[in-house]
């Protein structure tokens, strides 16, 4: 039977289709996302044989009677990776990760399967050669595990086939943009050819049990490329960001369906491979600040991880007429109500100043309790004053120019005793039902705003 060839519309943002273009997509809202794709439909038998899954017929089952266990999970030899995914990767399951090229996306899964001696794993790359996947396992592993297959295919009727010769037992493809499938006639990374690899991979691993992990690019706008459809259709999106620049990569949990979507782990770009920094307060905290001002360290959780970060912040006259106002790793709205605060509770004059502020170490920090070192770090640079060392904070400011308490109080401040800091700020209401006899810190209650900087600068 022939197949039928028709163009239509397709949302970048969601995958609705239309049959003519439009300005305004219907089912999300957006504005001039609908791309012309050329497409080919084959009859459902023909497409089904050739992606060659068998299907699977189920009934309907009654809440009671469903067995719910603990998800069978793959150890990957790696804590960082394992704390995001929730403990290890869930069987059948179907993980994308995503990141800018050449932030170490490949290098992070190639390093990561060497270390799978018990597992058979099939790599399949569509972007690079077999010589060149070699030249990059022997930079960053000095052993040479026998159980690692490559095929380098771009074609998913050809994966499929590969993966019924192997049966591995983990598949690996890198990218997802470049694999197309024959029963879709548009080129390889276009929305409807990523759609439909997607869905069939997907089945494959839920009817297998066999995890497959896809790496994904992003686009300008720093989301995944591809479609939104693509995030739903994976049970897990894993961000893989860092400044080039710099040699710290932090791989962020964005959707997880098995785990914590608040969980992140840091690595160290080096010259063999990546660096599991296991305590990066240390890495952060490196410099030595006797004698400027402007620094302010802060005591930040992220998922159920202390650490401690440092903040900078720089205030000058404003040389042209309108301020300037930046962050870096920083919300920018955040920033100007806390500088809205400092005006109005306390005194300060910054509206005709220059602002800036920055996170250290190229972090992107969203924890509340870090407010206190914001404007300490600011109050500092405007006056010129310095921080006294061996002192950290953390809480949370409100409008009204109170401390407010923020939660896992404890952990910071072991975190700090950890790294020999002396004296920390917290806010009065966390130091309900602490033993302060048990905590080597001195903690320094404070309620306000105004109390906190008595504080620090007497």
């Amino acid at each position: 039977m022939a197949s039928k060839e028709k163009t239509v519309y397709v949302c970048t943002n969601c995958g609705q289709e239309s049959p003519k273009w439009a300005g305004k997509c219907p089912s999300c809202g957006q504005w001039n996302t609908f791309v012309e794709e050329v497409v080919r439909k084959e009859p459902a038998v023909a497409k089904h044989v050739a992606h060659g899954i068998e299907g699977v017929r189920s009934k309907p089952q009654r809440l009671m009677e469903i067995v719910a266990g603990e998800e069978q999970r793959i150890d990957m030899h790696d804590d960082e990776l394992n704390r995001v995914l929730g403990g290890g990767l869930v069987e059948g399951s179907l993980t994308l990760i995503g990141g800018e090229p050449g932030i170490g996306k490949s290098t992070l899964v190639l390093q990561t399967v060497l270390r799978l001696a018990d597992k058979k794993v099939l790599y399949v790359s569509g972007e690079e050669s077999a010589r060149q996947l070699k030249l990059r396992a022997d930079r960053i592993s000095h052993v040479d595990k026998g159980n690692l297959l490559i095929a380098c295919e771009t074609s998913l009727e050809q994966i499929f086939t590969h993966v019924r010769n192997v049966a591995p037992d983990l598949v690996v493809i890198d990218s997802i943009q470049t694999i197309s499938t024959e029963s879709v006639d548009s080129s390889p990374g276009s929305i409807v050819q990523v759609r439909e690899c997607s869905a069939s991979i997907l089945k494959f691993a839920k009817e297998t049990g066999t995890p497959v992990i896809l790496i994904g690019h992003i686009n300008k706008e720093g989301s995944l490329a591809g479609p939104k459809v693509l995030e739903h259709i994976v049970d897990t999106v894993l961000q893989f960001e860092g400044d080039q620049h710099y040699m710290y990569r932090i791989l962020r949990s964005i959707k997880n369906r098995f785990g914590s979507t608040a969980e992140l782990g840091i690595y160290e770009m080096r010259q063999d491979g990546l660096r599991q920094v296991s305590n990066p307060s240390e890495l952060l905290l490196t410099q030595d600040h006797e004698g400027m001002s402007g620094v302010a360290i802060a005591g930040a959780v992220e998922g159920v991880r202390p650490f401690l970060i440092e903040v900078q912040a720089l205030v000058s006259t404003a040389a042209y007429g309108m301020p300037q106002r930046s962050a870096t790793g920083f919300d920018l709205r955040r920033m100007n109500m806390l500088l809205a605060v400092l005006e109005k509770r306390v005194g300060f004059k910054l509206a005709q100043k220059d602002v800036f502020l920055n996170i250290a170490g190229g972090l992107k920090v969203n924890d509340p309790a870090i407010d206190l070192a914001v404007i300490s770090a600011i109050l500092s640079s405007n006056m010129d004053t310095e921080i006294e060392a061996g002192v950290c904070m953390a809480g949370e400011v409100g409008l009204s120019g109170e401390i407010r308490p923020v939660n896992r109080i404890e952990q910071r401040i072991s975190e700090a005793e950890k790294l020999g800091f002396t004296r920390m700020l917290v806010p009065r209401h966390n130091l309900q039902g602490i033993d302060r006899k048990k905590v080597k810190i001195q903690l320094v209650p404070v309620r306000k705003v105004e109390e906190a900087f008595r504080e620090l600068f007497g």
